[in-house]
């Protein structure tokens, strides 16, 4: 079976290489972005204004390959790679929440972003709490990492 997905749009950042970036939305507190909808889903867009977070999906351009063991970030231990958010996945795919400043036409005006300047967008679905917040009872290795997130940057090993 072969899967395709094609762009929606285009994610606009201040990062323009990895190395250095914040790792999660967390990190990425105040950074400013946009969004570039392509004109043929701009109609989408539409009531998407009413909500203050939304979760852009996109594909991580700049992954090349993937294991499935991997060293994460937030640890020095390796570990499977669907039990992190490395990048270097079988489907490089990243999932972001962040807010949503404005709209004008086809361009979002967004903040917390932690994603490369340049990236692929695919989706955009937005952020609903009575759907999307979860108390989390574990969150396995990441309990020692707690808080870490809001500091680590990258330091490009999966560029």
């Amino acid at each position: 079976m072969k899967i395709e997905y094609n762009p929606i749009g285009v994610i606009h950042s201040p990062f323009k290489e990895a190395k250095g970036m914040p790792v999660q939305p967390s990190g990425a507190a105040g950074v400013k972005g946009t969004v570039e909808i392509f004109p043929e889903f701009a109609e989408g867009l539409k009531d998407l204004d009413g909500f203050s977070h939304i979760y852009l999906i996109y594909h991580f351009h700049q992954s090349i390959g993937y294991s499935l063991v991997v060293t994460p970030f937030m640890d020095t231990d390796r570990h499977g790679v669907f039990a992190t958010r490395a990048p270097r996945r079988p489907n490089p795919v990243g999932i972001s929440v962040v807010k949503l400043n404005k709209i004008d036409g086809p361009v979002l005006s967004i903040e917390n972003v932690d994603i490369l300047d340049g990236t692929p967008l695919l989706d955009i679905k937005p952020y609903v709490p009575d759907f999307d917040d979860h108390p989390a009872d574990s969150t396995g290795w990441l309990e020692k990492a707690r808080g870490a997130s809001k500091t680590v940057r990258s330091d490009g090993r999966f560029t």
